[in-house]
């Protein structure tokens, strides 16, 4: 198979009981879509049957997608998955998004679209005027995800309305200059590669989505890990003070 055009990327952590759906929407959509594509499933560290349910879903995938499964032990976080995928992958673009499919894969021409206009990730927003949430977060969680896109706004500079939303589009170049770089394993680690992109030049545009909610979540706050992710949102410049764009 030549190299594949489109790459998509999906972290997993004790996703036996989600994947399947997230799976067959996946390669239908591919399957439909045509062309020469990839999907990489990272289960960081999982303990339920994650990989054994990612293998045999991706044994019914077309011609035309390539498909890998890669697990490692123990458990690093979202951000660590996310890396080892999109570090991985050959496409000339990369997606990378959520196990739980709260963005269908139909929203990915809107992405699309300003990659062809030449932005070099597009990222999924939750705050756009024309986004439609169909299932809404809890009341604390919609707190928590307001307060970290405040402090990514004013200490970080990212002029982004949703820096969350796990659906983001990478050129290749793009994605091989930042996520090499991503220290943060928690789920700041968003924020950390816009930031990233920021510093090193690369345009960053959001498109509207439609979003969905999924109670049975990966992700908890509390709030001891609501400070431990501020902390993280402090590290960030300090992390990556040498920081430049290779030539």
């Amino acid at each position: 198979m030549t190299d594949p055009q489109l790459s998509i990327v999906i972290p997993c952590y004790n996703e036996e009981t989600r994947l399947k759906r997230t799976l067959e929407q996946t390669l239908a959509y591919l399957r439909a879509r045509g062309g020469a594509a990839e999907i990489i499933v990272v289960s960081d560290g999982s303990k339920d049957k994650t990989k054994v349910v990612a293998e045999e879903c991706l044994t019914h995938a077309p011609e035309n997608v390539s498909t890998r499964v890669v697990e490692y032990f123990p458990n690093h976080g979202k951000g660590y998955a996310v890396k080892v995928g999109m570090m991985l992958a050959k496409g000339a673009r990369i997606l990378f998004m959520d196990a739980d499919y709260s963005v269908p894969l139909e929203d990915l021409a809107k992405a699309e679209a300003l990659l062809d206009k030449n932005v070099d990730i597009a990222i999924g927003s939750r705050a756009l005027e024309d986004t439609k949430i169909v299932e809404h977060q809890s009341f604390l969680r919609e707190r928590f995800a307001k307060l970290f896109g405040l402090m990514q706004r004013t200490y970080l500079g990212l002029k982004l309305k949703d820096t969350q939303c796990g659906f983001k589009l990478f050129t290749y170049q793009a994605a091989r200059e930042i996520f090499p770089r991503l220290k943060l394993s928690s789920v700041i680690f968003d924020g950390e590669a816009l930031w990233l992109a920021k510093k090193q030049g690369f345009t960053v545009a959001e498109f509207p989505v439609e979003w969905t909610h999924d109670l049975d979540t990966r992700i908890s706050y509390t709030p001891l890990k609501a400070v431990k992710v501020l902390v993280d949102v402090i590290k960030v410049p300090w992390l990556h003070l040498n920081t430049k764009r290779a030539k």
